[in-house]
């Protein structure tokens, strides 16, 4: 029974154990793309903390980075990659069945 209980438990992924993390890929699961300023005001997190872990979610492939300009003004949005879609659905699954598990 522990075993298995670690098991699941090291199946969950390392990336998202940050809440910030954690509520960046929610946030890209139900929207295509979504603003830095968006991002900022649903997490309450400072610029360069959201920053940070915007960074570490690209590096890994999870996430990607469309900057450009709209009307004169820098703008940057984000959208999840195939990969960190599947990353995010799976972590999901073992969160799931963490919570199913019988006692």
């Amino acid at each position: 029974m522990k075993t298995e209980m670690k098991e699941i438990i090291y199946a969950l992924d390392q990336e998202f154990e940050s809440r910030v993390r954690l509520g960046i890929m929610s946030i890209l699961a139900v929207n295509d793309k979504v603003e830095f300023k968006t991002f900022k005001e649903l997490l309450d997190a400072t610029d360069g903390n959201l920053a940070s872990h915007l960074n570490a979610l690209e590096r890994v492939g999870y996430i990607q980075v469309k900057k450009q300009f709209i009307d004169r003004k820098p703008s940057t949005s984000y959208s999840a990659t195939k990969q960190g879609k599947k990353a995010f659905e799976d972590h999901l699954k073992v969160l799931e069945a963490l919570i199913k598990r019988k006692k």
